[in-house]
C-alpha cells in the first residue's frame, strides 16, 4: 500500500485547514454584509415610502389643472431619484394608466400584468391594511412597494417604489479586498507554519530515520544532532543514549564468555577501573576451582563445561540472595570467576557460595568416586595421584583497608591471596586485610 510522506500529509492538512478557514471567513463576511445591506434597504424603504407619499400628496394639494399632474409627477420622480430616495418610481392612476415613471421597463413595454392586477386590487380594496403592499421581485432583485397617494381624503393614484435588495455579486465585490487580503495573509502564515513544521518535525524525523538505518547496519558510533529545544531534541538525546548503550551491550556480548554468557576480562577490568575512578569502596573476589583439571581429564571436557556452568549459577544465586543490587560477576575464562561486592556482604556471599557448591558438587562424580572421596589421575609429572573432590577457593581484595590505584595492582594482590587460600584443603574464603 502506498504511504504518503509526512511532509505531504502536513502540506495537505495545512492546505485543507486554509481552505476551510478562508471559506468560513468568506461565508461569515458575506452573510454579515448581506445582513447590513438588507437592514439598510429596509430602513431606506421605510423612510423612502414616507417621503414619496408625503411629497406627492403635498404636490397634489396645489394642483388645479389635471393636465399638469404628469409633468409635476415627472419632475418629482426625477428629484426624488436623484436624492436616492428610491431606485425606481412609477405612478398610476386608479383606472390603471401610467401617469409618470422612471422605470425603463414600463416606459418601453408598458405596465406589466402583475402591476396592473396589483393596482386594481388595491384600488378596489376598502381595507386600509391592504395598502403599503410590498413584494420581492425575483427577476429584478428588487423590493416593490405599492402605496396610495391621497387627495381630498380619497386615493387618487397608486405609486410603485422599487428598492434594490442585497445580492451576492454586489456583496462579493464589496468584500473582495478584505477577503483577498485575509486569504493572502492565511496562505503566507500557513507557508511559514509549514516551513517551521518541516524544520522542527519532518527534518529531525528524517535524521532519526537515517540514523536508525545506520544503527541497524551496525554503525553504533553514530550520534544525531537535533537542536529543536523540545521533545524532539529530547528524543534525539535519548536516541544517542540508546546508541551508546547498544555499543556497550555489543562490546559486552563480544567479550562475554560463550559458555556462561558472563562478562569477560575487558568488561571486568572496565568495571573495576570505573569503581576506582568513582572512589567507590568494594571487595573484589577471585574465584577458582580446586582440582578442576583432574576432573576434566577423567570425565572429559563436556562434563567439565557442566561444572563451569554450575559454578556460574551458584555465584549468581549467592549474589542475588546475599549481595547488593550493584554487585558484579564476570568470567575470566576456564574455572576462574570474578566477583565485586561490598565489604559488608563479602563474607555472607562467600559463605553462601561455599555452602551451595560443597553440597552439590559431589553429584557430578560417579558413585564410585563419591564413595572413595577422590579420583586417581596423573599429575603434571605423569604420576598417578589421588585428587580430592573439587572445592572452591575465594580470594578477596578490598580498597577499604588500603587504597588500590588500578586494576593491575588489584590483580597482583589477588594472586598472592589466591596462593594463600589454596593452601587450605577445603572450600575457603580469604580476605586480604593487610594495610601495607
Amino acid at each position: 500500500m502506498h504511504k504518503l510522506r509526512l511532509q505531504v500529509r502536513i502540506t495537505l492538512l495545512i492546505a485543507g485547514l486554509s481552505f476551510l478557514f478562508i471559506s468560513a471567513f468568506t461565508y461569515i463576511q458575506l452573510n454579515n454584509h448581506l445582513e447590513r445591506l438588507n437592514s439598510y434597504n429596509k430602513y431606506r424603504a421605510r423612510v423612502g415610502t414616507i417621503i414619496v407619499k408625503t411629497t406627492l400628496e403635498m404636490l397634489l394639494k396645489g394642483v388645479t389643472a389635471e393636465e399638469a399632474i404628469p409633468s409635476i409627477f415627472d419632475a418629482a420622480i426625477n428629484s426624488l431619484s436623484k436624492e436616492g430616495i428610491a431606485d425606481r418610481i412609477s405612478i398610476m392612476s386608479m383606472d390603471g394608466n401610467a401617469v409618470a415613471t422612471n422605470d425603463p421597463i414600463i416606459k418601453e413595454f408598458g405596465e406589466s400584468k402583475e402591476d396592473i392586477n396589483t393596482y386594481f386590487r388595491l384600488s378596489r380594496s376598502s381595507e386600509t391594511s391592504e395598502w403599503f403592499y410590498s413584494i420581492i421581485n425575483a427577476k429584478t432583485k428588487m423590493i416593490d412597494i405599492y402605496i396610495p397617494i391621497w387627495a381630498e381624503k380619497t386615493p387618487k393614484y397608486i405609486a410603485k417604489l422599487s428598492f434594490s435588495i442585497a445580492n451576492i455579486t454586489k456583496a462579493m465585490l464589496d468584500i473582495f479586498i478584505p477577503i483577498g487580503l485575509t486569504a493572502v495573509a492565511v496562505i503566507i502564515g500557513n507557508l511559514f507554519l509549514a516551513f517551521v513544521l518541516v524544520k522542527t518535525v519532518v527534518r529531525p524525523i528524517r535524521t532519526l530515520n537515517r540514523a536508525t538505518k545506520e544503527i541497524a547496519s551496525g554503525n553504533l558510533d553514530l550520534n544525531v544532532k537535533i537542536n529543536t529545544h523540545d521533545e524532539i531534541q529530547e528524543l534525539g538525546d535519548t536516541f544517542n543514549i540508546m546508541t551508546t548503550a547498544l555499543k556497550k551491550m555489543k562490546d559486552k556480548a563480544e567479550n562475554a564468555n560463550p559458555l556462561t554468557k558472563l562478562p569477560g576480562n575487558t568488561v571486568i577490568r572496565e568495571e573495576v577501573e570505573r569503581r576506582i575512578k568513582k572512589n567507590e569502596k568494594f571487595v573484589a573476589i577471585h574465584v577458582d576451582l580446586d582440582n578442576f583439571k583432574s576432573y576434566n581429564d577423567r570425565y572429559g571436557i563436556a562434563k567439565g563445561d557442566e561444572i563451569i556452568k554450575f559454578t556460574s549459577k551458584v555465584l549468581e544465586s549467592a549474589l542475588k540472595m546475599r549481595g547488593t543490587p550493584g554487585d558484579f560477576i564476570g568470567h575470566e575464562g576456564g574455572d576462574d570467576f570474578f566477583l565485586v561486592t561490598s565489604l559488608d556482604t563479602a563474607e555472607t556471599v562467600s559463605q553462601e557460595i561455599i555452602t551451595e557448591f560443597d553440597s552439590r558438587i559431589r553429584s557430578f562424580y560417579s558413585p564410585e568416586d563419591q564413595q572413595a572421596g577422590f579420583i586417581l589421575e596423573k599429575s603434571r609429572q605423569g604420576e598417578m595421584v589421588k585428587f580430592p573432590i573439587m572445592t572452591i577457593s575465594l580470594a578477596g581484595v578490598t580498597n577499604q583497608i588500603k587504597p588500590i590505584l588500578n586494576y593491575a595492582e588489584l590483580t597482583n594482590i589477588a594472586v598472592g591471596v589466591k596462593h594463600k587460600v589454596k593452601e587450605v584443603q577445603k572450600s575457603t574464603f580469604l580476605l586480604d586485610r593487610r594495610t601495607q
